[in-house]
């Protein structure tokens, strides 16, 4: 070989060489820009309120118009055993913040009342439960609330602001502490009305009962009744019955108001142009900070009763002022995809959306119209443990991360959404306490196709109602009912005469053996089981005791914050943006105009 001919040689090794060490970097370059596209991503948490799952055209809706939230399908993955942690909204928002079931935190009740209905109750969210707000704080994440709160907001008085979303890590906060309701809207009805006549009834009845009584054992001598003490007894009561009277009277005034941060800036709150504002503070915000990754919650009060929409979709839809909000929250929903798009957001940005329960099919307005969604094929609806209360949407949108047009059928949870977040954002999970979400990364890229959730335990308020297994050698999704709530008609599908269904007493009835279902094959939960049509039924239900039995293990006590005490409304908790002689009336909010927006 001649020199010429070896150095022509080395020449080639060298460029060869070269090219393997160029491909090399570049293939490093390449799997940082990944690593780094899968870390710190600003996440947009979009949530409706009773929202039916078969109120969306990617889930099979055919009249109405849902196109953005159609687009989020498209363009991600679209999760179709999606789980609500309740069928009731403080407790499924308070799952939904803390990746743990209502019951660890104590936001499920023990009584009747499964929410929190007043401004000015003392129950709310415990300062000490960590929700992913906080820990993408820590990592340096600009973080937002706007909308719907309904987890608490004071505890000892009109200012500590213990429940408050800016003390559980939103750095800004617009919207409402509490919640949407028929009461807030002139002319929508009350959902007090009906139970507080009731009750004021029979108290009545019992106060005259008992006057009589004691004046009739007075007349025959059998003893001495003190008049002065029976004159207090009756002040007292008509004064109790005064400030009740009152109370319901200014319902509107008191509880349905519109905070930035701690600030009324709207008492009482105003439907005009709502969603227009709520979508206005959402698109700023992202503006605001779109240098840097953000969490923003965007949290509707659509279509929650009391149902409205702007001039700009009402009468639009084929389905009353029930279509024509879900077709406005649609929109907004466009508006938010358009901001990231016109910011290049898009890429770095997970977009999920869902409902913290299925639709309020007892809603039904005082002419007769359907005011609640549907729930598809599913049984039931909110305040059910029914596949159609707590089955619900789950999209998620990740351009580059994850697969679009992806569909997953495993069982997952709105709590999945907190382990989720908090490692996409670099933080640690809390390891003081129990987690009960999973991260869905993995299940979302495809890098397994089995949900972690081998069991989910399904709560009416503090009460175990049902139990979902998933065995991981079979295709079964097995399902128990320890009792199912007693529909009122009967041959209904809901509990139209109390409104909602409650979880105890004369309101449910108990199975022994409990129901037993399979999902997989009979997901309207038609036809349950018997020993004779599945021959493995008492094994099933002996592996879910089991998993009854280590799950209640896990819990600890708490203290309950959805008690009788932590409901009622106290006087001293009350916020007023004026004065109570000026019916606490202001009205800060509309002097901050609307940009102008249009319906595409």
């Amino acid at each position: 070989m001649t020199w010429i001919t070896y150095l022509q040689t080395l020449l080639l090794a060298t460029k060869k060489m070269g090219l393997v060490l160029f491909l090399m970097i570049f293939q490093c370059a390449i799997n940082s820009v990944n690593t780094y596209s899968v870390s710190n991503p600003s996440v947009v948490l979009l949530i409706a309120d009773d929202l039916g799952i078969g109120d969306l055209g990617c889930y099979g809706n055919r009249t109405l118009r849902t196109p953005n939230i159609d687009r989020l399908a498209k363009e991600g993955v679209t999760l179709t055993q999606h789980l609500a942690a309740s069928p009731l909204c403080t407790p499924s928002r308070a799952a939904f913040l803390t990746g743990r079931y209502p019951i660890r935190s104590g936001m499920a009740a023990f009584s009747r009342v499964g929410v929190f209905l007043f401004s000015a109750s003392s129950g709310g969210l415990p300062s000490e439960e960590i929700t992913f707000s906080k820990l993408l704080k820590q990592r340096g994440y600009a973080t937002a609330l706007i909308g719907k709160w309904h987890l608490g907001m004071n505890c000892e008085s009109n200012n500590d602001f213990c429940h408050h979303p800016l003390s559980h890590g939103f750095d800004y906060f617009y919207g409402l502490t509490v919640t949407n309701l028929r009461d807030c809207k002139p002319g929508q009805g009350s959902v007090f009305l009906k139970g507080v006549q009731r009750y004021l009834v029979i108290l009545i009845q019992i106060l005259g009962v008992t006057v009589v009584s004691l004046a009739v054992v007075h007349y025959i001598g059998f003893f001495k009744v003190p008049f002065q003490a029976l004159g207090i007894c009756l002040l007292i009561t008509c004064i109790s019955l005064a400030v009740l009277i009152f109370f319901f009277y200014h319902f509107r005034h008191l509880n349905c108001f519109l905070m930035r941060d701690h600030q009324i800036i709207q008492q009482p709150l105003s439907y005009e142009n709502l969603t227009q504002r709520l979508t206005t503070e959402a698109i700023r915000f992202i503006e605001r900070n779109h240098n840097t990754p953000f969490l923003l919650v965007l949290s509707y009060l659509h279509v929650h009763t009391a149902l409205y929409a702007s001039k700009m979709f009402r009468g639009k839809s084929r389905h009353g002022l029930y279509g024509d909000a879900v077709e406005e929250m649609d929109w907004s929903v466009g508006q938010i995809l358009d901001v990231l798009e016109n910011y290049n957001l898009s890429n770095g940005s997970l977009v999920y959306f869902s409902s913290d329960q299925g639709a309020h099919i007892e809603e039904i307005s005082s002419s007769g119209e359907v005011h609640g969604g549907c729930n598809g094929i599913y049984k039931g609806g909110k305040s059910t443990n029914w596949e159609g209360g707590i089955r619900v949407p789950g999209l998620l949108r990740w351009p580059g991360v994850i697969q679009a047009g992806t569909y997953i059928d495993d069982p997952t949870s709105n709590m999945d959404i907190f382990p989720t977040i908090v490692k996409l954002a670099g933080a640690q999970l809390p390891y003081d306490r129990m987690i009960d979400g999973h991260d869905l990364m993995p299940l979302l890229q495809g890098k397994v196709i089995r949900s972690k959730h081998e069991f989910l335990f399904h709560y009416c308020n503090a009460y175990l109602n049902a139990v979902r297994w998933h065995p991981g050698n079979s295709e079964s999704v097995w399902k128990v009912f320890f009792f199912t709530p007693n529909f009122t008609p009967e041959d209904s599908n809901g509990c139209y005469d109390s409104h909602v269904c409650f979880c105890y007493g004369g309101f449910i009835t108990h199975h022994d053996p409990p129901l037993l279902f399979d999902l997989s094959r009979d997901p309207e939960e038609k036809v349950p089981l018997t020993p004779e049509t599945e021959s493995r039924f008492y094994e099933i239900l002996s592996v879910i005791q089991l998993a009854v039995d280590n799950h209640t293990r896990s819990l600890q006590v708490v203290s309950d914050q959805l008690s009788w005490n932590n409901l009622v409304w106290k006087p001293w908790l009350q916020l007023c943006c004026s004065s109570f002689f000026q019916f606490c009336y202001c009205d800060y909010d509309s002097e901050n105009s609307l940009p102008e927006m249009h319906s595409e």
